[in-house]
């Protein structure tokens, strides 16, 4: 089937920020045309996040991202959606040592997919770098909280908000986020009632993964919702599916049938009869 991109209006990040305290946003994690095609009819942002590093390329953390990676992932989700609003991450490295650097990168993000917006993590750290992405024309979904990019510095993947000090920090970081321009912000990993209190604070919307029901939004990385992650869930994720057991089943299915050679059988070969040249 021929997409027809025009036949939908894509949701921007304009739209995203008007959304602060209405409907609650939808959002999951894509990385590839097929997937972008099936849920794009379904949520309201598709955000391709550095997490492919570590999905789709095996890596440990999501500093296996490069920017390459990232925008190739970004081409193909943008070919298979027509209405979402598709972020994409901004990988570690390519943003934190200046404004300039982090122009340059999420002008390239941009200008190479086509995206709506990038996103990256930090906060007061990383204000200016935001205030000048954002004063380049290019719209930032911020990240703060849980930050996995800095997960070695931090000896783990540390939960947030269980201190009066780190408390005041989150809440720092979001107003420096909002000040900065951010139409949005992740809010990862955070104690719930913090994260609720975050949420109605700032004039921007939250998008929490292990924060808060009381976010503007929720955001799944897509194979731990299907429940194709075969390592490790974290604790927030709901599993919505078990794509696991649906394709060792079929793996298991084709290699008996290859071995007993019932596949390929009559109807998945081609003979001599009359018929179409296609495949």
């Amino acid at each position: 089937m021929t997409r027809d991109p025009s036949a939908a209006i894509r949701i921007n990040a304009e739209d995203i920020r008007r959304r602060k305290g209405g409907v609650p946003i939808v959002c999951l994690t894509a990385y590839t045309y097929p997937v972008a095609r099936l849920l794009d009819p379904h949520v309201d942002l598709l955000l391709v996040g550095d997490s492919v590093a570590m999905v789709l390329h095996g890596h440990a953390t999501t500093l296996g991202a490069s920017l390459d990676m990232m925008i190739a992932h970004g081409q193909a989700v943008m070919r298979g959606s027509a209405k979402a609003c598709v972020v994409v991450d901004m990988p570690a490295g390519s943003y934190e040592a200046s404004p300039a650097q982090a122009v340059t990168a999420a002008r390239r993000i941009v200008e190479e997919t086509g995206c709506q917006a990038v996103k990256l993590e930090g906060g007061v750290d990383m204000a200016v770098q935001i205030a000048a992405i954002v004063a380049a024309g290019i719209p930032v979904m911020g990240h703060i909280g849980l930050q996995p990019q800095s997960v070695e510095k931090e000896g783990g993947y540390r939960i947030k908000g269980r201190t009066e000090e780190n408390i005041a920090a989150l809440f720092r970081d979001a107003e420096a986020v909002e000040k900065a321009g951010a139409f949005s912000v992740v809010i990862e990993g955070t104690v719930e009632a913090v994260a609720a209190k975050l949420s109605h604070h700032i004039p921007i919307p939250t998008i929490g993964i292990g924060a808060s029901a009381d976010c503007d939004g929720q955001i799944l990385v897509i194979d731990d919702m299907v429940g194709l992650t075969v390592d490790r869930v974290p604790k927030f994720v709901k599993e919505y599916a078990d794509l696991r057991s649906v394709v060792a089943d079929a793996a298991a299915r084709y290699a008996a049938e290859v071995r007993s050679r019932a596949f390929p059988g009559s109807d998945h070969v081609f003979t001599t009869a009359p018929g179409k040249d296609e495949i």
